[in-house]
């Protein structure tokens, strides 16, 4: 497969762009990276579905080659806004989404707003982030404050060599090979004018909103999802289970499968394993 072409649409006057596999007049299959990814990290997803599909992989705001939101917020509401404004710019059609982390989430809420422009939804852990000990409003926003001046004196640290930048990336997901790795890193570093690298995504990309997790509104919005869906999990994954958790309980129509062996990022971790389920659920 050669490599996709790259081209660039507008939303809430940001310049994004996107990645475009196969033939158009097929049906649209949009993949969604996760936080602080890329859309280069779906390559060999597409290998795999793109003479069935023609494949949409855009950049989120303020990751890969997409512009940086000023101000530095970035929200679920408007990574959705972003690909809503995305999917109308597609050809005529309900698309199939693939979205791995913030980008299941995305997928999900998409799922649910546009109910009518979703044929189905794959979501590699995207139910949300794990429970985490509530905290008084005021303390969570004294904490947001503080914590966006120390984003603003923080500088993208820089690496000497692509092969110092895939160390770092081993580092963070030790279940990657070092061809995945190296390819992740490749795609997902610009050079410096002093020669070094540093990482494409906006560091504000890390912070938090104040406001926690609104499970009630989520799943509002997902018990409106008309599409199938389905729940992908690796086991050495800290993310919630589908089903344990009850946090699918509102989506009408899924099913959930766990796969062995992998952390966070499934997709890479156990490719052969996920393409298989991945097939398998989309040609039912």
């Amino acid at each position: 497969m050669s490599e996709p072409e790259s081209r660039y649409y507008y939303s809430q006057r940001l310049k994004l762009h996107y990645a475009v596999w196969g033939d158009e007049g097929k049906p649209p299959l949009m993949l969604i990276h996760g936080g602080r990814d890329h859309c280069r990290n779906w390559d060999r997803v597409a290998l795999s579905l793109h003479d069935r599909y023609a494949i949409y992989a855009p950049d989120l705001r303020g990751h890969g080659d997409s512009a940086w939101a000023l101000g530095g917020m970035y929200s679920l509401p408007e990574f959705v806004l972003d690909i809503g404004t995305l999917a109308a710019n597609l050809s005529d059609g309900p698309l199939t989404i693939i979205g791995h982390s913030l980008g299941g989430a995305i997928a999900l809420q998409y799922a649910g707003t546009f109910p009518d422009g979703v044929a189905k939804v794959i979501a590699i852990e995207g139910l949300g982030p794990p429970e985490m000990e509530h905290r008084p409003a005021h303390v969570r926003m004294r904490h947001w404050i503080d914590h966006m001046h120390e984003m603003e004196r923080r500088q993208p640290r820089r690496y000497t060599s692509v092969e110092d930048a895939t160390r770092r990336m081993m580092e963070a997901n030790p279940y990657l090979s070092l061809e995945m790795a190296h390819h992740l890193t490749l795609k997902g570093t610009r050079r410096n004018d002093d020669g070094t690298l540093s990482w494409k995504f906006d560091n504000y990309v890390r912070i938090r909103s104040p406001y926690e997790f609104n499970l009630e509104d989520a799943q509002d919005i997902w018990s409106r999802i008309r599409a199938p869906v389905l729940l992908i999990k690796g086991t050495e994954s800290w993310a919630p289970d589908p089903k344990k958790s009850g946090r699918a309980a509102a989506i009408p129509n899924y099913q959930s499968v766990i796969i062995q062996d992998a952390g966070h990022w499934v997709h890479h971790d156990q490719l052969d394993r996920f393409l298989e389920v991945v097939e398998e659920f989309l040609k039912g």
